[in-house]
């Protein structure tokens, strides 16, 4: 190991220890999840620093949203953070290019370390007074078509958990495409203009070095304008796998592999098209059927749509809600909500 991660609380692991968990650690993101630590980032190392499991009391996601949250098109502009809370109320932000990373993370921080809570104090007391509000707006009791419906829906639910990532990628593809379809074609030219910067920098500070002109702080400060600069449009550039066509057959190739899966239903008959066959979709229409906002499959469908048409720069939701909307609303949105 070239570069050990240097302790960040109290508790420490001894260096052997330290290496082999390091070396197979889980890597998400920034940051790691091993079997003895997790793994932190500083603002420009990955996984610089390290916390034993023992020292820490809480890690939960944070989102930082910009003003307005949701645009009228429905998109979310916002940055995600991994905050860990260590040694009795210290805090450690990680910053996180892909929400999708954080939730990833704690994923499967919950399943090496589950006695560690995945909310923040904070989040805790909010998550249970909406389950009771929840509970206040259920209906005692339901039709016996809605039952059905329900019924319905948690089959088709456990049929989607068989294979979970199909939803997923299906999610993820959607919101790339959406994303790419939302995005001004001045920006592909902002971030190349970004890059030359950071090149020119990293140029500069190479011939510097070499005909020994200036001083160390010139040469840091050159190379971290490049750095700055290259991370900065890194997630705009085209690449090969970041570019128009490849976005949109990634999406196209998430819509057909859900759509074969779904062929081979149980009796047929999924109770949603497969373009919108994700968890999400069907605990939502459960919730319109239960709340009494609908009876039938059709109308609980219907029910979510309008939900998501309804959530716009306007409108505040819940976090819970807004962590399902995330999720889901792209998938609507590039189809029309047909």
């Amino acid at each position: 190991m070239l570069f050990h991660p240097a302790q960040l609380g109290l508790a420490h692991l001894d260096k052997a220890t330290l290496e082999a968990d390091k070396k197979a650690c889980k890597k998400i993101g920034p940051c790691g999840v091993g079997k003895k630590a997790l793994y932190l980032n500083s603002f420009y190392i990955d996984r610089r620093y390290y916390l034993p499991y023992g020292s820490i009391s809480r890690v939960f996601k944070r989102v930082a949203m910009s003003q307005g949250g949701f645009s009228g098109k429905g998109m979310f502009a916002s940055m995600a953070y991994l905050v860990v809370e260590y040694d009795g109320g210290k805090q450690k932000q990680c910053n996180f290019k892909d929400e999708q990373d954080v939730d990833a993370l704690l994923e499967v921080l919950a399943k090496e370390q589950p006695n560690i809570p995945r909310l923040s104090a904070a989040g805790e007391a909010e998550i249970a007074r909406q389950k009771a509000e929840k509970a206040a707006r259920r209906l005692p009791q339901l039709s016996k078509e809605a039952e059905q419906s329900v019924g319905q829906l948690k089959r088709a639910s456990d049929y989607l958990a068989r294979k979970p990532e199909l939803a997923k990628e299906l999610s993820a593809a959607e919101r790339r495409k959406r994303a790419q379809l939302q995005s001004k074609p001045v920006y592909k030219y902002v971030a190349l203009i970004i890059s030359l910067f950071g090149v020119v920098s990293a140029a500069y500070g190479i011939q510097s070095i070499i005909n020994h002109t200036g001083n160390y702080g010139i040469y840091f400060a050159l190379f971290g304008f490049a750095a700055i600069f290259l991370f900065s449009s890194y997630n705009m550039m085209p690449t090969a796998h970041n570019n128009h066509n490849a976005i949109m057959k990634r999406a196209d190739r998430a819509e057909a592999a859900m759509a074969e899966y779904i062929k081979a239903y149980p009796g047929g008959n999924f109770p949603v098209p497969d373009i919108y066959a994700h968890p999400v979709v069907l605990k939502q229409m459960t919730d319109a059927l239960q709340e009494g906002r609908a009876v039938t499959l059709p109308e609980a469908l219907e029910a979510v749509k309008n939900r998501l048409k309804e959530v716009n720069a306007d409108v505040q939701v819940e976090q819970e809600e807004y962590d399902e909307i995330v999720q889901i609303k792209a998938m609507f949105l590039n189809h029309d909500y047909q």
